[in-house]
């Protein structure tokens, strides 16, 4: 898919979804604060874990997350999965499907004491990310002059929006450079 998002001055920024970067950019494999346990028969979410099953995990965590912050995570099963932290409204395909942690030791040592409320925006944000990803919603822009020649282009961005947001700061730089060449080259 490649989607016309602006034209300025004989440069056209289009907004192409990143379709490399959905097979390799799996955000678990990042830096996180949280850990998130899935149990599913079809598919393998989340981060590997050795807890047998959500009761195993259940007592892990009665045990050891005092202090910590634990949210639910739930799949929508339906031409593609979705996942997010609350329920969604269809009982037939959906529901929960594992959580989503942080203990009290990682959060402390990350951002101090009393950061419950930013660790649980922070795995609000890691399960967004990760719903990203397994919706395909992976995007790059690319810039063309009146040609259509290639002048810029960057991949990887989780959210239409966001890259939208730089693709168009990009052209704006592009243009300016142009301009500057421009001035150059008459001197």
């Amino acid at each position: 898919m490649k989607e016309l998002i602006g034209e300025k001055e004989g440069f056209k920024l289009y907004l192409v979804q990143d379709d490399i970067g959905m097979g390799n950019n799996d955000p678990r494999e990042w830096d996180n604060l949280g850990t998130m346990v899935c149990f599913h028969k079809g598919y393998n979410l989340g981060d590997k874990h050795n807890f047998r099953n959500n009761q195993e995990f259940k007592e892990w965590w009665k045990e050891n997350g005092k202090g910590g912050v634990i949210l639910p995570l739930y799949l929508y099963d339906h031409s593609g999965i979705t996942m997010r932290t609350g329920p969604f409204s269809c009982p037939w395909d959906s529901g929960q499907v594992g959580w989503i942690y942080a203990t009290r030791e990682t959060i402390i040592k990350e951002y101090g004491k009393n950061s419950r409320k930013k660790a649980e925006k922070l795995l609000e944000g890691e399960v967004k990310t990760y719903d990203q990803f397994l919706t395909g919603d992976i995007w790059g822009y690319k810039i063309e002059n009146e040609e259509g020649e290639h002048i810029e282009s960057c991949w990887g961005f989780f959210g239409a929006e966001y890259c939208k947001e730089e693709g168009l700061s990009m052209l704006k730089y592009v243009i300016k450079e142009e301009k500057q060449s421009e001035r150059y080259m008459a001197l």
